[in-house]
């Protein structure tokens, strides 16, 4: 049986539509991996990404978004953040705090994260492109957006992101 998300994906784009924040939504098939969602994005603008629902050794949740087709070093992360090590957070925790599931985690679902447990990481590169893209709280839609809006929308519930090189050099 699947849990009632807190905030439905409809509910999210009539909140950014409230900010008047300009989106673009693209429904698809489910997708998991970016590899998966590369056959629907052919003709979707902007830099599609992924992201990371991380817990470090202190209990403290990070969730870091960066280009969907870049490594990121959970080793070498730590020092960039001032975290302690990093590893994945488990599924619970992720439906818990940020109320969704594997697989549709997106920077939106902070809209979730009412007592601010989640501190948001967005990688540099992916901050100075034109166009970024996620998923609207599940993963069957694209929502394409800036990243000045992204940073309204981080700010209207109370997130304030680090924006830092989250990607390991080519």
């Amino acid at each position: 049986m699947m849990e009632q998300m807190p905030t439905s994906p409809e509910q999210l784009l009539a909140y950014l539509t409230d900010l008047e924040i300009e989106y673009k939504n693209t429904p698809h098939p489910a997708v998991f991996t970016a590899e998966e969602g590369e056959k629907y994005w052919k003709g979707i603008a902007g830099m599609h990404c992924k992201n990371l629902f991380c817990k470090d050794a202190k209990g403290k949740l990070w969730l870091i978004v960066a280009p969907a087709f870049k490594r990121v070093s959970l080793k070498a992360l730590p020092a960039v953040i001032g975290s302690k090590r990093l590893s994945f957070a488990n599924e619970q925790l992720l439906f818990e705090v940020l109320g969704v599931h594997g697989g549709s985690v997106t920077p939106f679902a902070v809209i979730n994260d009412k007592d601010c447990q989640v501190q948001v990481v967005l990688d540099k590169e992916m901050m100075m492109q034109d166009l970024i893209n996620y998923h609207p709280l599940t993963n069957t839609a694209t929502t394409t957006i800036t990243p000045a809006d992204l940073m309204k929308f981080m700010h209207s519930v109370r997130h304030e992101p680090m924006i830092v090189p989250v990607t390991e050099a080519e």
